[in-house]
């Protein structure tokens, strides 16, 4: 019961903690033991089980989500953060933006030539 309170967003649900319990259940029977999140949906989706299993579906999609989402969130405002406090009163907003993307993206901004960056 608590699973199904904590589920419902503005008095609907999109998953049925019941239904979802009877799911796991009957899905661990197609998935071995130790099967990581993305494997038992890439199995789900590629023998055609998403529709028997509903709600296992959306909440592995949900599971696969959050984490990506939560820790890009959190590294873009910490370095938006440090980079504010460092230059807050020396920087107009568009110069503000893109040295807080070459931050966050830092790994991809370091594989960009600066040859090709010069041409455009």
């Amino acid at each position: 019961r608590a699973l199904e309170t904590v589920l419902i967003y503005d008095g609907m649900r999109d998953l049925d903690a019941s239904d979802l319990g009877d799911e796991l259940k009957a899905l661990s029977r197609y998935i071995s033991a130790g099967s990581t999140p993305k494997a038992v949906l890439e199995y789900m989706c590629t023998n055609k089980m998403t529709a028997l299993f509903p709600n296992a579906f959306v909440a592995l999609r949900i599971l696969l989500t959050l984490p990506v989402t939560v820790a890009s969130g959190e590294r873009s405002f910490s370095k938006l953060k440090l980079i504010k406090t460092h230059l807050r009163s020396t920087m107009t907003q568009e110069r503000l933006v893109g040295l807080a993307t070459i931050s966050i993206e830092h790994e991809l901004a370091q594989t960009v030539y600066l040859q090709e960056a010069e041409a455009v």
